[in-house]
């Protein structure tokens, strides 16, 4: 499975950016999304950033994250999925008719 990973930009250039996550920083590909000010979350696959997230997008990606991790542990996890649970699934605008 692949997974993208939000993470903040730390500080950048025309092409790359230091970008950081719970600790860690990493020099990530920013040809995709250009570039981007200190404080920006990113999403970033294999070291390329690609796309530009929100402060509530880039928490939810991490709770549901933390979510997969738990559950892979045998540890509760419904909690970090909290904004699903008694909801109906909704399909995205684009698949909609």
């Amino acid at each position: 499975m692949c997974l993208g990973l939000p993470m903040t930009v730390v500080e950048g250039d025309d092409f790359t950016a230091l970008c950081a996550r719970r600790g860690e920083t990493r020099r990530v590909s920013t040809l995709l999304v250009g570039r981007q000010a200190a404080g920006t979350w990113l999403l970033v696959h294999l070291d390329s950033a690609v796309r530009v997230l929100d402060a509530a997008e880039a928490e939810a990606i991490d709770r549901a994250l933390d979510g997969l991790a738990a559950a892979s542990a045998g540890e509760a996890f419904e909690h970090l999925f909290a904004d699903l649970i008694d909801r109906e699934p909704e399909l995205p605008d684009h698949l909609r008719t």
